[in-house]
């Protein structure tokens, strides 16, 4: 398919936008099998494992490491600790700050969920290289470091 002269943009099979949409929802979908048969989203999931690897974080940590935002996160909290999955108290130096930390029930759903996972991960690096997996990683670093904040876009 050829390009009309008078389109301003590139192709939308060329947006990177929807590259990565894409990207996300072919990995993703290895991922949210196990998942579902836990009744987790892949949001609450991340949250869990970044606690299981930080033991307690304020909500606001959490957010900015699980790329959340804070209404979501707090419905993501509300669940998991009615589920009793992750704790929350008030930190004792600033009564604003709310800090969670992962219970003993959220880190046995992660000792249960992770060997599927890492199934998967193994599955994924067989399937497109563990070269490229890793230049992947870096690529989509750099990427992140080069215009996340970057709030000017220039325009022709």
């Amino acid at each position: 398919m050829t390009r009309p002269s008078d389109l301003p943009m590139r192709q939308f099979d060329r947006s990177l936008p929807m590259a990565l949409l894409r990207a996300r929802e072919a990995v993703m979908k290895k991922f949210s099998p196990a998942l579902k048969e836990h009744e987790l989203s892949p949001q609450q999931w991340r949250v869990i494992r970044v606690l299981v690897e930080e033991d307690e974080l304020d909500a606001t940590e959490i957010a900015e490491r699980c790329a959340l935002l804070m209404p979501s996160l707090s419905r993501i909290l509300q669940n998991l600790h009615k589920r009793g999955l992750v704790d929350r108290k008030t930190a004792s130096n600033d009564q604003r700050r709310s800090m969670v930390s992962i219970t003993n029930r959220g880190r046995k759903l992660f000792k249960a969920l992770s060997p599927i996972n890492e199934a998967r991960y193994a599955y994924i690096t067989e399937k497109f290289g563990y070269g490229k997996l890793e230049l992947l990683y870096e690529l989509l670093s750099e990427l992140v470091e080069k215009i996340d904040g970057d709030e000017e876009v220039e325009t022709p």
